[in-house]
């Protein structure tokens, strides 16, 4: 009997929105790496171009740069619909995109506060209701929202951040109950990663902190998401997984419990 690769994405399609970051240009890596087709969204199309090259170079196969605005339902309509004319459908949704703020809980304007929950939590809400519900047409797929440590115990000096975390949490678990059991749903939930959002945040003296609390004693390298995404993406692999918020964090988490 010839083995099965419970990993084999071939002939299905992913949309990672926020795939022009570092962790989302990583996951898309590893979704292509592994057969997907990759439709990489952000709000710079040059950017998503710049890794379509870089994954085609690599022979990772089919691959696409959209642009999209995730905060406006009409944009993310045309998104779906674009990828769906690209390549037919859409199997893997991976929302990727978030902002971070340091600004102090009682300094934080209402600007400040509507860009971020808007950014990190409705984003999620508008492309998990659009791509859900061409999922659901469709007869399956999987949802794979990326969260944050500090969407538990909130970390100190991220308000509204941890606040938006918290949220994509809470819509991950309600949406893993409302679209089952054709479309699954879950979170991977990054420790810290030098990612675009914490360069603001991650100062040598907080890096040293954070290295002291995490059990692997240093920060997270954004390949090491992979090999979750892959698995979350595999029904073969992952069929029965749903409603899930994994750490990826070094054993930060389970410091700080």
């Amino acid at each position: 009997m010839s083995q099965v690769d419970l990993f084999d994405l071939h002939g299905r399609t992913a949309l990672i929105i926020g795939g022009t970051g570092v962790l989302g240009q990583s996951i898309a890596q590893g979704l292509a790496a592994h057969g997907a087709a990759v439709a990489i969204a952000g709000r710079s199309e040059e950017k998503g171009s710049e890794i379509v090259r870089e994954l085609d170079a690599a022979g990772a196969g089919k691959a696409a740069a959209f642009a999209v605005d995730i905060v406006d339902r009409a944009s993310i309509e045309r998104l779906v619909a674009d990828v769906c004319g690209w390549s037919g459908r859409i199997d893997i949704l991976v929302n990727c995109a978030g902002i971070n703020s340091k600004t102090p809980f009682f300094e934080i304007s209402e600007d400040e506060w509507d860009h971020v929950l808007s950014t990190n939590a409705k984003g999620v809400f508008l492309a998990s209701q659009c791509v859900g519900r061409h999922m659901l047409e469709a007869g399956g797929g999987s949802i794979i929202n990326i969260s944050s440590v500090s969407s538990g115990p909130p970390l100190s000096g991220v308000f509204a951040y941890s606040a938006s975390k918290a949220a994509v949490n809470s819509m991950t678990q309600y949406l893993a109950r409302e679209l089952a059991p054709t479309v699954r749903v879950n979170a991977i939930i990054p420790g810290f990663f030098p990612a675009e959002q914490n360069r603001k945040i991650l100062t040598p003296e907080r890096i040293a902190n954070i290295e002291r609390h995490t059990p692997m004693r240093r920060l997270g390298e954004p390949h090491e998401l992979q090999g979750v995404a892959v698995w979350l993406a595999s029904d073969r692999a992952s069929g029965f997984v749903t409603g899930a918020l994994i750490p990826v964090d070094g054993g930060f988490t389970a410091m700080t419990i």
